[in-house]
């Protein structure tokens, strides 16, 4: 993937599923807080929790400059020739601002779910062959496994994987080769207190302990049944969080830039991740990655 490629991401960027509502009372509030983040300096605002395209749209146009990414759009809920048709709309009214990320979800949460590389190659043909191609290096994968890291290489700008540690992040970009854009999320907890950091951390992660694909995953790096209770081990949260001050936060992010990450997508977890926006949190974090 070309420099100019990387640029559109920039180094740091913000997660949050906060920002599709299903409350349309809240859509000025969110319009509010992503035109915020653009003029933070963020790279890049990730859409959390499977947004569609046209949710996408309407924080692309709230913004002025950020790329806006879906992290990510399941394939089983929306069929590749509409996703296309609707990102080929975005483009012309702000092109060059949106980036598709596309991932396979997960059995528990698909009722369709089968043979998710199969599927995913088969998305990623239907997009090729719409009306309005997407392309590649406009969409990125949500991989974890080395074979989905490779398709993310060949087929996309690179790979957008979630819940993983910084080992994950150097066997990620073995995998992806140096071109292909690697950005990860990483979840923060600013807090001091690391016991107090920590029972956040547990509740936002026993929900991602149910699902096998990001355990097989931690497993594969070197975890066990025994760090998957009680909402996770010690040494399973501080793996996979920042867990701490701005300072901490900022250590944390070098680890995974040291590992091969291009960019990193913070997700910062206060109150009700699905609804709350952590704008001090961003504020913050802005000012401690010098991003203004």
């Amino acid at each position: 993937m070309t420099s100019d490629a990387h640029a559109r991401f920039g180094s740091i960027g913000i997660w949050s599923s906060a920002l599709h509502p299903t409350d349309p009372g809240r859509r000025g509030e969110v319009d509010d807080a992503v035109a915020e983040l653009d003029e933070l300096g963020y790279g890049t605002i990730w859409i959390g929790g499977s947004p569609s395209v046209d949710q996408a749209a309407q924080v692309v146009g709230a913004t002025r400059r950020i790329t806006v990414a879906t992290g990510i759009l399941s394939i089983w809920q929306h069929r590749a020739a509409d996703v296309a048709d609707r990102f080929e709309r975005i483009e012309k009214s702000h092109p060059g601002q949106f980036v598709l990320g596309l991932g396979v979800s997960h059995d528990a949460l698909a009722p369709q779910y089968a043979r998710p590389y199969s599927a995913m190659v088969s998305y990623l043909d239907a997009l090729d062959a719409a009306a309005h191609p997407v392309p590649a290096e406009r969409r990125v994968l949500a991989a974890l496994g080395p074979k989905m890291l490779k398709l993310s290489a060949g087929r996309a700008a690179g790979a957008h994987p979630y819940l993983v540690t910084a080992e994950h992040t150097a066997q990620a970009r073995s995998a992806l080769g140096p071109d292909a854009l690697l950005a990860p999320e990483l979840k923060v907890v600013l807090d001091p207190d690391l016991d107090r950091a920590r029972t956040v951390a547990r509740g936002t992660l026993a929900m991602y302990l149910q699902l096998p694909n990001y355990t097989d995953n931690l497993v594969r790096l070197g975890f066990d049944a025994s760090d998957f209770t009680d909402g996770g081990s010690n040494r399973l949260l501080d793996a996979l969080f920042a867990l701490g001050g701005p300072e901490t936060v900022r250590a944390r992010v070098e680890e995974y830039r040291s590992a091969g990450a291009d960019h990193v997508a913070l997700q910062v977890l206060e109150g009700d991740r699905a609804t709350d926006l952590p704008r001090d949190g961003w504020r913050t974090l802005a000012s401690v990655f010098s991003l203004g």
